[in-house]
């Protein structure tokens, strides 16, 4: 076999998607898996099992690679630049990811950027605490950790510092940030490579259900065109400012007094951007590759007016395979992706994408294949 393109650290359904996106495009992956059987090891054949935070097991992936990604953004930043000491050009590089690993780091970086954001301040003790919440106009307030928090977890919402018990127990370090009253959540995505092009998605509209992305809406509906424009400048800017190679994405709040502000960042493909996959002229993963690899990167417009992709979480269907047919049957438009992984309840095992002219029937029919495959 050829030697690989690019090594991509992580298993999961990103990096599954990575290689869908680079077998019409030649693109050879090695794989780093957490397992033998992990979503992205069932179908990238150059694959090796092993523990992103040791850095023989990143150097073995590495070992006649010019560059490597990363399906998650985990891996430690010394080891990052060790890679790099030895020539693998980690895209994004580990100053990059350092503000989509650390939220103080990340808060701290867009206020000396003038990005709009929530109030904040770290954390140390209930005191602290009762402090920030008295400057901010109270309780309730939100409580993260700075590191290592996702799909809801690592995220408190108290009413008074000692429901920050739990927290606080966790010996992490702790951001508090205002309680934001938001009109809904946005996602904007831009692509950039290394010689500086950037490109821009249609900034989107996400719903949350328990922490979890449940539902997005390509283009968000309703959305001023001016706010548009911002979340789009916002995502732009800070893909150059912060040197990020590869897709990042921004997650915005829309408040209720018609402003933007920053919620959180990702620098790889993301969960809002796979509506993409089907409904864009070029896919959040393809433009990853591209963009990582420094080739010309591709048009992101959109193929129909409305893509609706709903997550599949598991429920009580447990052979997705076999029900699929059904699913097919009866919304038959429906692009359907499994993630090969196991059900349980709560997990995201797929999502599927519906497009069309009309939001409300797109949306419902994205909604009924995706209830299909959880509920039957």
């Amino acid at each position: 076999m050829d030697a690989p393109h690019l090594a991509v650290v992580g298993g999961g359904q990103l990096a599954r998607m990575m290689q869908q996106a680079a077998i019409g495009s030649g693109i050879r992956i090695r794989l780093l898996a957490e397992g033998p059987d992990v979503s992205a090891a069932q179908v990238v054949p150059d694959r090796l099992v092993g523990d992103h935070t040791v850095l023989a097991d990143l150097e073995r992936v590495c070992e006649g690679v010019a560059v490597v990604t990363f399906d998650h953004e985990h891996v430690p930043p010394e080891h990052l630049r060790a890679l790099a000491a030895a020539g693998h050009a980690p895209r994004p590089g580990p100053h990059a990811l350092l503000f989509a690993q650390d939220k103080a780091e990340m808060r701290a970086r867009l206020a000396e950027l003038g990005v709009p954001g929530p109030a904040h301040a770290v954390v140390a003790d209930p005191q602290d605490l009762t402090d920030f919440a008295g400057r901010v106009g109270g309780f309730p307030v939100i409580v993260k950790t700075t590191r290592g928090g996702y799909d809801g977890k690592g995220v408190w919402k108290v009413d008074a510092a000692d429901e920050a018990a739990e927290a606080f127990a966790s010996g992490r370090t702790l951001i508090a940030e205002e309680l934001v009253d938001f009109r809904r959540e946005l996602s904007a995505q831009v692509a950039r490579r290394p010689s500086g092009e950037v490109v821009a998605y249609p900034v989107v509209q996400s719903r949350q259900d328990d922490g979890i992305c449940r539902e997005v809406i390509a283009p968000a509906p309703d959305l001023d065109a001016g706010l548009a424009a911002q979340a789009e400048q916002i995502a732009r800017t800070l893909a150059v400012e912060l040197d990020v190679v590869g897709m990042l994405a921004v997650e915005l709040f829309e408040t209720s007094d018609g402003r933007v502000l920053v919620n959180e960042l990702a620098m790889r493909p993301h969960n809002t951007g796979h509506w993409s996959i089907d409904g864009s002229a070029t896919s959040q993963f393809e433009n990853h590759l591209r963009a990582v690899l420094d080739l010309p990167l591709g048009p992101t417009a959109a193929r129909a007016p409305w893509s609706v992709m709903v997550n599949v979480l598991g429920g009580s269907v447990t052979d997705l395979e076999a029900q699929l047919a059904e699913v097919l049957a009866q919304v038959p438009e429906a692009r359907v992706h499994l993630y090969g992984k196991a059900v349980r309840s709560g997990r995201k095992v797929g999502h599927v994408t519906v497009v069309g002219d009309d939001l409300d029937q797109v949306r419902s029919r994205a909604r009924l294949a995706a209830d299909l495959l959880e509920n039957g």
